[in-house]
């Protein structure tokens, strides 16, 4: 279900407040397919490693969202990816098994 991008920003926020480290320990991208990106292109762990994706209401609003986190909060990640069908916001603890 697609989501405002306050309460994607919010969501995934709170999500690495409570998992720990710093804005910087973690990636935050979008995707059409946040599955995809995670568990294969990235290689995140679905049972071991922290992570969480949202839909965004809309490819702008995606976008918006994660400007905020790597230009803002200082993530790791970078604009540009995707196309207008990209809602999905990511976010994946980095670790020693995982691909920027």
């Amino acid at each position: 279900m697609a989501k405002s991008k306050e309460t994607v920003k919010q969501e995934i926020k709170e999500h690495i407040k409570s998992r720990g480290g710093a804005c910087s320990d973690w990636y935050v991208g979008i995707a059409a397919d946040a599955s995809q990106r995670l568990f294969n292109d990235h290689n995140v762990d679905r049972k071991k490693d922290y992570w969480i994706y949202r839909e965004c209401e809309s490819s702008a609003a995606a976008r918006e969202v994660e400007e905020y986190f790597t230009n803002t909060l200082g993530t790791d990640g970078g604009p540009g990816g995707g196309d207008q069908s990209t809602r999905s916001v990511y976010a994946y603890k980095k670790g020693s098994n995982t691909k920027e």
